[in-house]
């Protein structure tokens, strides 16, 4: 067994570093780093990432295809490395391990504009590499195409849920009290976030084979990977297959949500892509539905009313009002952002 001289997460003590397990691989490993829910392996070969799967098998075999298709035209995303048998996950204790090559460089700062724009430009270029996915992969489970609306209702019906338990507390502690002093102004917000959509051209767009791609889905900026001033993607755990506006979404606002939501940022996240791949009026609609949906209010509230997280509860205070504090400030964004349309 190899021993790491680092203390693990808890999810990263459950897996099992058996030498036996990396011989599968045909690898000699000599030293074990953890990295967030992974580990980097130094081997005989270069150095290598090692994950263990955390969902369905078929989704795995799903991400695997998917970046098969992207890297016919993009191939700055992982590579697997495959078992002595051929095959791209090996079952160990009945666990399913995969290992892929370490993408060499540094994680992006969306705080430096540099790397902002080299993301932006690079994500464009990924998803003008997958346009025709939704014709070549067809796996319901990891596709969302034409779902969003309906997933908007839910989760406005689920914080409507959440207010009507906190109001039941009678000894109401600093989250709840948070909680209830903004729920009916992001109860509004999701209210208007759907019905932009649904006066939007959402569904017909969906039908549309260039503007349904591979979404990352999780754009972090420590799973994107600056190289020779090129974007490189990682963690594909997420993945989904949908509209490119929907992963704009995500990337935008992990990147102006801690930077006081200054609409000049997105201005050049939007330039820099569309010098690669187009974004139409409609779609820009679609965009400006999605982002006006508080997504963070409601994680934060979901992972508190359903212990979702095993967090302490200043840990969940502290984080409710870093998400509720700028409220005014992702409110002018927003007017701004329906400007830019």
């Amino acid at each position: 067994m190899i021993q790491s001289k680092y203390d693990c997460h808890e999810d990263l003590c459950a897996y099992d570093l058996d030498v036996n397990l990396f011989e599968r691989f045909g690898l000699y490993v000599y030293e074990v780093v953890p990295i967030r829910k992974a580990f980097i392996l130094c081997t005989d070969k270069g150095n290598k990432i090692l994950k263990k799967v955390s969902y369905p098998l078929e989704e795995l075999t799903f991400i695997y295809n998917s970046l098969n298709y992207i890297n016919k035209n993009f191939n700055r995303t992982i590579s697997f490395v495959k078992t002595l048998e051929g095959d791209i996950y090996t079952l160990w204790n009945d666990e399913v391990y995969f290992i892929m090559d370490l993408v060499k460089g540094r994680e992006s700062e969306f705080s430096n504009p540099i790397d902002l724009k080299i993301t932006s430009k690079s994500l464009a270029q990924f998803h003008k590499a997958g346009e025709g996915i939704n014709s070549y992969i067809n796996f319901k489970n990891r596709n969302s195409c034409g779902a969003f609306i309906d997933n908007l209702k839910r989760k406005k019906e689920e914080i409507i849920f959440f207010k009507s338990i906190s109001k039941l507390y009678e000894d109401k502690n600093e989250f709840d009290q948070m909680f209830l002093e903004n729920v009916d102004h992001n109860i509004y917000e999701a209210q208007k976030s759907i019905s932009i959509l649904e006066n939007s051209k959402y569904y017909e767009i969906c039908n549309s084979k260039e503007k349904v791609v591979l979404c990352h889905h999780d754009l972090a900026h420590h799973n994107v990977i600056i190289k020779a001033n090129k974007g490189y993607f990682i963690d594909f755990d997420y993945s989904i297959i949908d509209l490119k506006v929907h992963d704009l979404c995500n990337y935008i606002t992990k990147a102006v949500k801690n930077s006081g939501y200054h609409i000049e940022k997105v201005k050049d996240i939007l330039d820099e892509y569309v010098k690669i791949n187009n974004i139409d009026q409609d779609e820009m609609e679609v965009l400006y539905g999605m982002l006006t949906f508080p997504e963070d209010f409601y994680s934060i509230s979901r992972d508190y009313y359903t212990k979702r997280k095993d967090w302490s509860l200043d840990t969940f205070i502290n984080r409710i009002d870093k998400k509720t504090c700028l409220s005014q400030e992702r409110s002018d964004f927003l007017f701004e952002f329906e400007k830019l349309i």
